[in-house]
């Protein structure tokens, strides 16, 4: 199979466990899109968190795609215009925080370039400021501050807490958010029936590009609809169990050995 579209999650996938991209899984990342390979990150992270590692890779210049928000939001790099955004219900994220207060866990959304927290911060919103370069605004009148709309919040706690209350939630809230969790200690709540897989499906029509024709390449519990999505699912030798069990291959090499080199170099033709 000629694969055509390369997509790939960020964190403990692109990334190392000190989130950088090795030189050497950026030249492989480089060289497929010098030959003409369209390459695309899928993240949950907000648009904003994504683009260091979408500027490093030099996105801009090869005409490739961001999909943030876990699928919310595609972006075109090389314009810098969204093509694609779906929102929560207005008054979703009020809620939601009631619901956080009622369990005991941390809720925080997205604004512009920084992140809203409705709870006091935690460990838990801590990484997730690391991860995307955010700073933490904490407003007590997160309800009524809220008001816009947002392409996802996302819970935070213990992870025995969050799955205890992970199926709780997502009953509750059915016919309105799609409630799962994309790390242990992160409980994101995304518009109803997006995922990464729902937002690649737009993506291909755009493009002219067949599923059979996309590899997608990720480690956690988010990536695993696009893993059984694409044409071909490779789950990252660091991978949850649960994904590579969904998975068409596993890398030998984990996220601090350049897997995604690994990939590159076993499904694409590269000179």
């Amino acid at each position: 199979m000629n694969y055509r579209l390369l997509v790939l999650d960020i964190d403990g996938t692109v990334t190392n466990t000190e989130k950088k991209v090795t030189p050497r899984t950026k030249a492989a990342i480089k060289k497929l899109q010098e030959q003409g390979t369209l390459v695309a990150i899928a993240s949950g992270r907000p648009t904003r968190g994504i683009a260091p590692v979408a500027d490093e890779l030099e996105f801009d210049k090869y005409g490739s795609y961001v999909l943030a928000f876990n699928g919310a939001r595609i972006v075109n790099w090389k314009t810098k215009e969204c093509i694609y955004s779906k929102t929560l219900p207005l008054g979703m994220p009020r809620k939601l925080y009631r619901s956080a207060v009622r369990h005991e866990v941390g809720i925080i959304t997205y604004e512009e370039e920084q992140i809203i927290a409705g709870t006091t911060p935690d460990v838990y919103m801590e990484t997730e400021s690391k991860i995307t370069g955010l700073p933490i605004c904490h407003r007590k009148d997160f309800p009524s501050y809220v008001n816009f709309p947002v392409n996802k919040c996302l819970l935070t706690g213990e992870p025995d807490e969050l799955e205890r209350i992970e199926p709780l939630l997502a009953e509750e809230y059915l016919h309105e958010a799609q409630i799962f969790r994309s790390e242990p200690f992160f409980l994101e709540a995304t518009p109803k029936n997006v995922d990464k897989a729902y937002c690649l499906e737009k993506l291909l029509k755009i493009l002219g590009i067949s599923r059979e024709e996309m590899v997608c390449c990720g480690d956690s519990y988010n990536d695993i609809s696009m893993i059984q999505f694409a044409g071909l699912g490779a789950a990252m030798a660091n991978a949850q169990e649960k994904v590579k069990d969904v998975a068409d291959y596993i890398t030998v090499r984990s996220n601090d050995e350049d897997g995604v080199e690994e990939v590159i170099d076993k499904f694409f033709i590269t000179d």
